[in-house]
C-alpha cells in the first residue's frame, strides 16, 4: 500500500468512529414538541421539530418553529456538546449556542446574542430515550424573568 492509500484508509475510519459515537448518543434523532405536555410563553414563540444528526465529527442541530407572530421559523447549528459556543445561522435573537453535556440524559444549553447570554436551560432526556423535555430560562423584552418548559416526543 502506498502512503496516500494508508492516509485515505485512517481519516475514513475516523469518520466512521465519530459517526458511530453520535449514533449512539440517546440525544441524537428527530424530536417533536408534544404541546399537550408543554408550558411555553406565547412570547418565546416555539420550536416545533429540533433535529440532532451528525456531521462528520460534529453535530448539527436543526430547529423548525414559529415565532409569537406564527411566522415560521429555521435555525441551524453545528458543533460538539463541549461547552464552548458554536455559531448559529438563521436565528434572529441568538448569533451562539453552546451544549455542555452533562450526563447521557441531561445536557445544559447556553444561547447568546452579541457576547451576552440571553438564555440558558436544560434537557433532559427521559430514562426509556423516547422523550425529553426542556427547561428555558430567560429575560423577556420588559426585563421580567421567563421560564418555558416543553416537551418532546423522538420521531
Amino acid at each position: 500500500m502506498n502512503v496516500r492509500s494508508i492516509v485515505l484508509t485512517l481519516a475514513l475510519c475516523l469518520v466512521a468512529a465519530a459517526v458511530c459515537l453520535a449514533a449512539t448518543d440517546p440525544n441524537m434523532g428527530t424530536w417533536k414538541l408534544n404541546e399537550a405536555k408543554s408550558k411555553l410563553v406565547p412570547s418565546m414563540g416555539k420550536n416545533v421539530t429540533v433535529a440532532y444528526t451528525a456531521e462528520g465529527d460534529n453535530i448539527k442541530c436543526t430547529v423548525d418553529g414559529v415565532d409569537a407572530a406564527g411566522k415560521p421559523t429555521h435555525n441551524e447549528w453545528v458543533g460538539k456538546f463541549d461547552g464552548k459556543d458554536y455559531a448559529v445561522t438563521g436565528d434572529p435573537n441568538s448569533d451562539m449556542r453552546s451544549y455542555t453535556k452533562v450526563n447521557d440524559h441531561t445536557m445544559n444549553l447556553t444561547v447568546k446574542k452579541g457576547g451576552k447570554v440571553t438564555m440558558e436551560g436544560q434537557i433532559v432526556l427521559a430514562k426509556d430515550g423516547k422523550s425529553r423535555m426542556l427547561t428555558i430560562h430567560a429575560t423577556d423584552e420588559k426585563g421580567a424573568k421567563i421560564t418555558s418548559t416543553a416537551s418532546y416526543d423522538k420521531q
